[in-house]
């Protein structure tokens, strides 16, 4: 039940952006890695109307749905078959 919860509260949350926005985070995601300094306040100025908590929040979401489908996909694995 959790994780229904979580998967309709991201997908609410990603209503508020933009396809346009959604695209410049991905390219800014691609410039600014992990490793820059002030990494969220450089994304964020690169995301029209985007503050930097915004941004930070938006990449947990997605984190937590790459988890998730990761999660499922995993879990719909066929088994192999067991001989005896």
């Amino acid at each position: 039940m959790a994780s229904s919860y979580s998967m309709t509260s991201s997908r609410s949350s990603n209503l508020s952006w933009t396809p346009k926005q959604n695209k410049q985070f991905e390219e800014a995601l691609a410039i600014y890695d992990k490793d820059t300094p002030d990494r969220w306040h450089n994304i964020a100025r690169a995301v029209d109307g985007k503050s930097t908590e915004e941004v930070k929040r938006h990449y947990e979401i997605l984190v937590k749905d790459i988890m998730q489908i990761e999660s499922d996909q995993a879990s719909e694995e066929p088994k192999a078959a067991v001989r005896k």
